[in-house]
C-alpha cells in the first residue's frame, strides 16, 4: 500500500505546451523536466512523434473554455509540435531531394485527421508519416484553429 508521501512523488508524462506551460500540472506543481520523453512511443522508420497544438484555456477577452472544448479542438488540430523522428524518417534521397522538411522542435502543419492518435495523460499525441507535414509555421497562435 502507497503512503500518501509515495503517491505523491509519483512521475507522469509532463509536455511543454507553445505557452511553456507542463500539461498534466498544477502551477504550484512545477518542477525541472528530466527524462519524461522516454515515456512517450518512440517512433520507428519513417514516422514523427507529434504533440497536436492545444489552445489557451481563456480566451483573450477573457472567456474560460470548457475542457471538452479544448480537447475537441486538439483532436481536430492542424498545427503540432514534432516530439521525435523515427531513424527512417527523410532519408530517402529520391523523394526529399532539399533534405527534411522539419526537424525536432519545429512547429508543423498538416492535415486535420492525419496520423494515428495516441492518448497520453493530458491530451494526445499523433505518430505521421514524414510526407505528411504539409508546411512549417514559427509560431502556431499564428494559424487560426477551428473545430
Amino acid at each position: 500500500m502507497k503512503t500518501e508521501e509515495q503517491s505523491s512523488t509519483s512521475v507522469t508524462p509532463k509536455i511543454i505546451t507553445p505557452n511553456k506551460e507542463l500539461l498534466g500540472v498544477k502551477k504550484s506543481e512545477k518542477k525541472e523536466v528530466t527524462k519524461e520523453t522516454t515515456k512517450l512511443p518512440q517512433p520507428t522508420g519513417w514516422r514523427m512523434l507529434v504533440l497536436p497544438f492545444k489552445m489557451d484555456e481563456k480566451t483573450k477577452g477573457g472567456v474560460l473554455l470548457g475542457q471538452e472544448t479544448i480537447e475537441r479542438q486538439q483532436v481536430g488540430s492542424q498545427c503540432g509540435n514534432v516530439l521525435a523522428m523515427g531513424p527512417d524518417c527523410y532519408q530517402d534521397k529520391d523523394r526529399f531531394t532539399h533534405g527534411p522538411w522539419c526537424k525536432v522542435g519545429d512547429w508543423i502543419v498538416f492535415a486535420r485527421y492525419a496520423g494515428s492518435r495516441i492518448e497520453i495523460e493530458g491530451g494526445e499525441v499523433r505518430l505521421l508519416n514524414d510526407d505528411e507535414v504539409l508546411a512549417t509555421v514559427q509560431d502556431p497562435t499564428d494559424i487560426l484553429h477551428k473545430f
